[in-house]
């Protein structure tokens, strides 16, 4: 497994097994399942509905805690210095762990600034051992990094082939702040897996199209969070480490970015009417 360094000396996964969408009732097996084959970082939100299957997970998994690095996320109905500080402590209790790995805010919206003091103070009190923020495009990123005392470590962004994120990689850099991919097979969207370039450039490996383009991500230096409900593609997901793209493949892949969202950009105001309405 690779690890990257958080700006505050924290290393984290670069590979972990995401529980989007995956139900409730599913989430205990699925990431027992994860944690078998070799997954130490689980990435939910309370969001999801699901924190207390991951829990119920870590606890009966039998890796020790400390091998383990747990991600959540605050959602926007709980914005507020007060009432995000309180689901902090329930994520706390669904996790059945006395800290959580990484915590984020889910959404740019709502009373974020209130959220992220909250998530300071969790910070400090030892509850969390580093914050950091998601969707968070490079203006709103950029102004929230200069207006907080412990500095974003995370941004967690959709991040695929389709959808590559560069000049916001390159802020995010530029202030300490590790990007974390959301949606790393873009949810099967705009043929993905069906990508003429990126099987011709796994037929040259032996590997999937999932697999190359897990692996472009990598080489970037970009945090994955891949999800699937079967656990022998859970192993395929993990099985990366084994080989290389060159430069040829490299530059291949980046001229399959779009430079725009497949799901939902957070410049259409319909978008933000539509979530700002979820925190009331």
């Amino acid at each position: 497994m690779n690890y990257v360094t958080l700006n505050n000396g924290v290393k984290m996964p670069q590979v972990g097994y995401g529980v989007y969408q995956v139900a409730p009732s599913e989430a205990e097996c699925c990431v027992l399942d994860a944690i078998s084959v070799g997954y130490r970082m689980i990435d939910t939100a309370q969001a999801y509905r699901n924190e207390e299957g991951v829990g119920n997970a870590i606890i009966k998994s039998g890796v020790p805690r400390a091998e383990l690095f747990i991600v959540t996320k605050v959602w926007i109905s709980n914005a507020g210095e007060e009432k995000a500080y309180a689901s902090i402590l329930e994520s706390l209790e669904k996790l059945q762990t006395n800290y959580i790995d990484l915590l984020l805010i889910h959404q740019p919206f709502g009373d974020y600034y209130g959220t992220y003091r909250a998530m300071e103070r969790a910070y400090r009190e030892g509850k969390v051992r580093a914050i950091g923020v998601s969707n968070f495009y490079p203006d709103r990123f950029i102004d929230l990094q200069a207006n907080v005392e412990v500095k974003p470590a995370v941004n967690q962004v959709e991040t695929h082939v389709f959808n590559q994120q560069i000049v916001a990689q390159e802020y995010m850099e530029k202030y300490g702040c590790q990007i974390m991919s959301w949606g790393p097979f873009a949810e099967g969207r705009n043929d993905f897996f069906k990508n003429e370039t990126l099987a011709e450039i796994g037929s040259g490996h032996g590997k999937s199209v999932a697999q190359v383009a897990l692996r472009y991500l990598l080489q970037r230096g970009v945090v994955l969070i891949p999800k699937s409900t079967h656990k022998e593609r859970m192993e395929q997901n993990l099985d990366i480490f084994d080989f290389s793209l060159n430069e040829e493949d490299m530059k291949a892949i980046e001229k399959l970015d779009t430079g725009k969202s497949l799901f939902f950009s957070h410049y259409d105001p319909q978008t933000v009417e539509f979530l700002t309405s979820l925190g009331k």
